[in-house]
């Protein structure tokens, strides 16, 4: 090629090491992949990263409940991961984990440079702060109401409805996860990132092309209204980093998920002798692009660039948004299904599928794209199949029954060929400028030139009539001909079905610049299919087996009013039998329900064992109006011992459970039941 290759690394943002990977996911990844193949097949130096985002409050809650460390669980995911980005021909160059040796030392070095330079401060604060286990809460330990769209049973740093930022002050309705308690505030010691120092900088960033024209004005929200020191440490108990010099203070995971992007990368330049620095150095000549959801800009382009110029190193090249996936036009949901894990696609689907029609919807915009399941039968069957994978499928018999395999030598059509390849200064573009819909358009118009072009000419008629053999030649040497500039365009974005397409025409991978050259008498071997045809039965068997995966996963724990034994148990901690045993579980009435002044959570219930009554406060007053309970059976802890709380003592425990908010549901008995029989 005649221009000096490029020197790129990308990234993609890294996923949570708590859960598995979905096809919302998927958008950002295969985004990301088809971007960096293309840039490889330019002959581009170009490097792709990620890793898992290993650290934080839900880890080490999760970690808990499966009665496993962190560490264990982390590993476990990270190859489930990996797993499932390679069944989706995800291809990275490293991935790692931001609980790497690579990633401490990196993270401790940003953050000493930025003090050093005076960026770091310090302040004594209040953070709230759980009463019944005496230890502050980080944010993913409180739980409540989001401030902004009302949804309920949210984290105390983000709303995963609408996408909101807040602080867990500003939840409504609050309560520890760990305990159930309504929070108090405690004062703590802080390490704050000065943010403002950085603000002319970052106006000039954030406006200088680096951003698409829709962040960069989200971002002039933020200068508006200032901006604000950035809260950078929590306090045990919690995963992560401990903070340099300061012991029982921990980065918080904001502050060194980004900078996995760079340990990742030094573990690959460790492995394949690349100069880590070079590529890091605020002079560099090097390229960095990131690939995020729209929902973690913030981070990417504020705080992310700011600490890497406090720390004296190169900022991103450019930041990539994109939208979020909906499913038939709604928010993906596991209800109906449509929440669908990367593993269930692989159960029923070829996943080249879904990266071309993911592909056909992604533009260089951050607008959402939805995923129409009838759409996508159809459009896969009528694109891939019926002209792609056809034009081949029309000639190669031809060529390998009647001609050994061997193509013609001459061009028969060298103006239709040139139309093709003339279109590739402008595809290249628009892959380029990740305008990933419109080039599926060009290269589909391209197949239906090709398709048109073998209707036309009609081997299978001319294949029956004596003496026209060097016409039939002609014509399915030329449609393969084609087919191989329609693969070499569509190479990022289906690379399964290419390498099965280079193997049928016994060619090296195909690289941007050959796309263009003949194979001009070459030997192909015998077609094989490359694509079947999707049926919408695998489509419906995939939603079922979504539903199937909602009931699989593990129930919510029951979040009780009162403590004791049950309630001081942490999650993942096992009894054995005989101590299960002594729980005395009772049918009860109650008898009465009413409002507590003062609680935002509680009701005192007055209950019925058949001739005793116990006093017992419960956290259910997110869900239950008092007058409504009154006469209803429930199941108590009888044999709890007494609580003294602020509004007075609690005598035992009441039953409920569900994921929170109005969803919190008491456990009703058989209606034959009595007060005071036993539950076996």
């Amino acid at each position: 090629m005649s221009e000096t290759p490029r020197k790129i690394l990308v990234t993609s943002a890294l996923p949570y090491a708590n859960g598995p990977i979905h096809i919302g996911h998927l958008v950002e990844y295969i985004q990301t992949d088809i971007w960096v193949r293309y840039q490889k097949m330019r002959g581009n130096e170009c490097w792709y990263v990620c890793a898992d985002d290993a650290h934080g409050t839900p880890i080490m809650l999760r970690a808990r409940a499966e009665g496993i460390t962190p560490e264990e669980l982390i590993a476990r995911v990270s190859q489930e991961h990996q797993a499932d980005f390679a069944g989706f021909g995800i291809a990275f160059d490293n991935y790692g984990s931001t609980h790497s040796d690579e990633n401490r030392a990196l993270a401790s070095q940003i953050y000493l440079a930025n003090r050093e330079a005076g960026h770091i401060s310090t302040r004594t604060i209040q953070r709230p702060y759980d009463p019944q286990e005496n230890m502050f809460l980080p944010d993913r330990f409180i739980k409540g109401t989001c401030p902004k769209c009302g949804a309920e049973d949210q984290y105390g740093d983000n709303c995963e409805v609408c996408g909101a930022t807040y602080s867990p002050s500003e939840l409504k309705d609050p309560f520890s996860a760990v305990s159930g308690a309504t929070p108090t505030q405690k004062d703590t010691e802080q390490y704050f990132f000065d943010l403002g120092h950085f603000e002319k900088s970052l106006k000039d960033w954030t406006r200088g092309g680096q951003l698409q024209a829709a962040i960069a004005a989200k971002l002039n929200e933020w200068f508006e209204g200032g901006l604000k020191d950035w809260e950078i440490s929590r306090d045990a108990p919690y995963f992560g980093f401990e903070i340099p010099e300061a012991p029982n203070k921990f980065f918080y995971v904001w502050m060194d998920a980004p900078i996995g992007y760079m340990a990742s990368f030094k573990q690959l330049c460790d492995k394949a002798g690349l100069d880590f620095d070079a590529w890091w150095a605020k002079d560099s000549d090097t390229e960095l692009y990131h690939f995020i959801g729209k929902d973690i800009a913030y981070f990417h382009t504020l705080f992310w660039p700011a600490m890497l110029e406090g720390a004296g190193l190169r900022r991103p090249t450019k930041v990539f948004c994109h939208g979020f996936l909906t499913v038939d036009g709604a928010k993906m949901s596991k209800s109906r299904g449509t929440f669908i894990k990367a593993r269930t696609y692989l159960d029923h689907l070829n996943p080249e599928a879904l990266r071309y029609y993911f592909a056909a919807k992604l533009s260089d915009g951050i607008d959402d794209i939805d995923l129409n399941l009838e759409d996508f039968v159809q459009r896969v069957n009528s694109d891939l199949v019926g002209k792609v994978v056809n034009i081949a499928s029309r000639c190669a018999g031809f060529i390998k029954k009647r001609f050994d395999g061997k193509l013609a030598a001459e061009l028969s059509e060298p103006e239709l060929f040139h139309t093709f390849v003339r279109a590739g200064d402008e595809i290249a573009a628009l892959y380029e400028a990740r305008a990933f819909g419109r080039a599926v358009r060009e290269i589909m118009a391209l197949a239906d030139l090709a398709n048109q072009y073998i209707d036309e000419q009609a081997p299978w008629v001319v294949a029956k009539q004596d003496g026209r053999d060097a016409e039939l030649h002609a014509i399915c040497s030329m449609g393969i001909e084609l087919f191989r500039v329609l693969i070499g365009y569509l190479r990022p974005i289906l690379p399964g079905i290419t390498a099965q397409s280079e193997a049928f025409l016994q060619i090296e991978p195909l690289t941007w610049d050959k796309i263009a050259e003949p194979l001009g008498g070459h030997t192909v071997a015998k077609f094989k299919p490359l694509m079947t045809r999707i049926d919408s039965d695998q489509v419906s068997k995939m939603v079922e087996q979504s539903k199937d995966d909602l009931a699989a996963e593990p129930k919510a724990t029951a979040k009780v009013a009162a403590s004791g034994p049950l309630a001081k148990n942490p999650i993942g901690e096992t009894i054995d039998f005989d101590a299960f045993a002594k729980v005395d579980l009772r049918v009860v009435r109650i008898a009465k329900a009413e409002h507590v002044q003062g609680a935002d959570k509680l009701l005192r219930l007055t209950l019925d064992l058949g001739g005793e009554t116990r006093n017992v406060f419960a956290g259910i007053k997110s869900a239950y109006n008092p007058e409504d309970l009154e006469g209803r059976l429930t199941v108590m802890v009888a044999n709890l011992a007494p609580r003294k709380m602020k509004f007075g003592v609690s005598e035992g425990m009441v039953l409920a459970a569900g994921p929170g908010g109005k969803e919190l549901f008491i456990l009703n008995p058989d209606d034959g039941a009595q007060p005071g029989m036993k539950v076996k």
